[in-house]
C-alpha cells in the first residue's frame, strides 16, 4: 500500500505534461466544434467586455476583445495555428537537418566539408533574426511562416544527426553491411536512422516549444500569421494596448502559449532522462 502511494504522485509527475499536451492538441484539432463562437465574428456592442459576460444568450466565458469577438474562441482556434506551424515546421527541418547530419557524417571527406561548414554558418546567425529577415522578404503568412521556421531550425538537427551517425559509421554492423553490397541510403535508413532516433527525439519535441515561441514571436510582429486568422501572437499584440482595462485580450492566449511550451519542454526533459537511463 505505502510503495503504491509513493509511487502514484512520482507517476502524475510525469505524466501530466504529457495529459495536458494531449488536451492542447484535441482543441486544436476539434476547435471548430468546441469553439462557442466563431472566432472572427464581430460585435461592436460587446467589445471589450470583462469575462463572463452574456449578451443576446451568448456568453463570452473569456471575455471579449476590441472588436467584440469571443476570446475564449480565438483561444481555441489559435491553438490550432501554433500547433500546425510547430509540427510542420519540426517535420521539415528534422528531415532536412537529419539527412545533412548523416550524410556529412557518413561519406565525410568534402561532402563532410562543406555540408558542416554550411551548418555552421546558419548557427552563427541568431535565429530569429534570421527568422524575421526572411520572412520580411518573402512576405507574411501561414505557409511561408512554416517554410522560414524549418530554414532557421534543420542545423541543430545536423548538428545532432552528425554526431550521432559519427559514433556509429564505424561499428561492425554497419561496415559488416557496406561489406554486402548495400547502399548508401539503406545503411542510413535501415541500420543508422533506427539507432540513433531517441537523440532526434528528444531534439524534434524541445524544438517543438520553441516553434511555439517563434511563431508567436512573428506574429506579435505582424510579420506571422495574418489577420484575421487568430493567433496567440498577434492576440498578445493587441492585448498589450489594453492591459490596463482589458487584461484578459492578453493574459488568456498568453497563459495557453505558457502551458503549450512547458508541457512539451517538460516531456523533452523527460525523453532525455529516459534515453540515459536506458544507456
Amino acid at each position: 500500500m505505502s510503495a503504491a502511494l509513493a509511487f502514484r504522485p512520482r507517476t502524475l509527475a510525469a505524466w501530466w505534461p504529457a495529459g495536458l499536451l494531449a488536451a492542447l492538441v484535441a482543441c486544436a484539432i476539434l476547435a471548430p466544434w468546441l469553439a462557442p463562437m466563431d472566432p472572427d465574428r464581430q460585435n461592436l456592442m460587446a467589445r471589450l467586455k470583462a469575462p463572463g459576460f452574456e449578451a443576446r444568450g451568448a456568453l463570452y466565458l473569456l471575455g471579449s476583445d476590441e472588436l467584440g469577438r469571443d476570446v475564449l474562441s480565438r483561444v481555441i482556434h489559435g491553438a490550432r495555428v501554433s500547433i500546425v506551424v510547430a509540427v510542420s515546421s519540426v517535420l521539415l527541418s528534422g528531415v532536412v537537418g537529419v539527412a545533412v547530419g548523416m550524410l556529412a557524417a557518413y561519406l565525410r571527406g568534402w561532402v563532410e566539408t562543406v555540408l558542416m561548414r554550411l551548418v555552421d554558418i546558419f548557427l552563427s546567425i541568431p535565429a530569429i533574426l534570421l527568422a524575421i529577415i526572411t520572412v520580411a522578404v518573402l512576405g507574411p503568412g501561414f505557409i511561408n511562416v512554416i517554410l522560414v521556421l524549418a530554414l532557421t531550425r534543420w542545423p541543430r538537427y545536423a548538428r545532432v544527426a552528425y554526431g550521432q551517425t559519427l559514433a556509429l559509421a564505424d561499428r561492425p554492423f554497419v561496415r559488416l553491411s557496406r561489406a554486402m553490397g548495400a547502399s548508401t541510403p539503406r545503411v542510413l535508413a535501415l541500420h543508422i536512422l533506427p539507432n540513433i532516433i531517441g537523440p532526434l527525439l528528444v531534439v524534434a519535441t524541445l524544438e517543438f516549444g520553441l516553434m511555439v515561441l517563434f511563431e508567436a514571436g512573428l506574429s506579435f510582429l505582424g510579420l506571422g500569421v495574418q489577420p484575421p486568422m487568430a493567433s496567440w501572437g498577434a492576440m498578445l499584440s493587441t492585448g498589450r494596448n489594453y492591459i490596463a482595462t482589458a487584461w484578459w485580450i492578453a493574459t488568456f492566449p498568453g497563459l495557453a502559449l505558457f502551458l503549450l511550451v512547458l508541457s512539451a519542454n517538460l516531456i523533452g526533459d523527460r525523453l532525455g532522462d529516459l534515453i540515459g537511463k536506458g544507456r
